[in-house]
C-alpha cells in the first residue's frame, strides 16, 4: 500500500470512529471509480481517441526515425572493416548523438502526452466533482471516497456511485454540449 493511502485509511478510520461514537450520527459513504467514470463518459472517449491520434503521429515520427537510425547502424556495422579509424570513429560519434536525440525526443513526446491528458483529464475532472458533490448533498453521504486511491477493496454495489456520475456527467455534458475542445 501507498503512503498516501495508508494516511488517508488512517484519517478516515479516525474520522469514522468520530461518528460512530455520536449516537445519533448516521455514516453513509460513497465510493466512486473516477478512472472508469472517465473511460465511460462521452468526453473521456473523446479525450482518449485525441491522446490516441497524438499518440500515433508521436509514434510514426518516432518509427520513422528508428528505422533511419537502425539502417544507419547497418551501414556502420558492413562498413567497419573497410573505413579507416577516423572515418569510423566519427560515423560511430554520428549515430550516438543521433541515438541520443531519438531517445530524447522519445521522452519528450511521453512528457508532452503526459500533459495533455492531464489537460484534457482536469476539466472532466473538475465537473465530476461538482456532480459528486451535490449527490453528496442531496442524498445524505458524509463522504464519498475514489475507490483506486482509498484502499477501498470492496463495497457493496448500492454504494458504489460509478455509475450514477456517469449517467449524471453524459446528461449534464449533453445538456451543455460536451467538455471544452482544446
Amino acid at each position: 500500500m501507498r503512503l498516501s493511502s495508508l494516511i488517508i485509511f488512517a484519517l478516515l478510520t479516525t474520522f469514522l470512529v468520530g461518528f460512530a461514537n455520536t449516537a445519533d450520527a448516521q455514516v453513509k459513504i460513497g465510493v466512486v471509480d473516477l478512472q472508469r467514470a472517465i473511460n465511460e463518459t462521452e468526453d473521456g472517449r473523446q479525450a482518449k481517441r485525441r491522446l490516441k491520434k497524438l499518440f500515433d503521429e508521436r509514434q510514426k515520427s518516432l518509427d520513422a526515425k528508428q528505422t533511419s537510425l537502425k539502417a544507419q547502424k547497418d551501414s556502420l556495422e558492413r562498413q567497419q572493416d573497410v573505413l579507416s579509424e577516423d572515418a569510423l570513429r566519427k560515423k560511430i560519434e554520428k549515430y550516438q548523438i543521433d541515438l541520443q536525440e531519438l531517445q530524447n525526443e522519445y521522452m519528450q513526446y511521453q512528457q508532452e502526452l503526459q500533459t495533455k491528458e492531464a489537460e484534457l483529464t482536469q476539466v472532466i475532472l473538475e465537473k465530476m466533482q461538482g456532480i459528486l458533490r451535490r449527490i453528496g448533498q442531496t442524498d445524505g453521504y458524509t463522504m464519498i471516497i475514489e475507490a483506486n486511491e482509498g484502499g477501498v477493496v470492496w463495497v457493496p454495489s448500492n454504494l458504489d456511485l460509478t455509475d450514477v456520475l456517469i449517467q449524471r456527467y453524459n446528461k449534464l455534458a449533453k445538456q451543455s454540449g460536451g467538455a471544452k475542445k482544446k
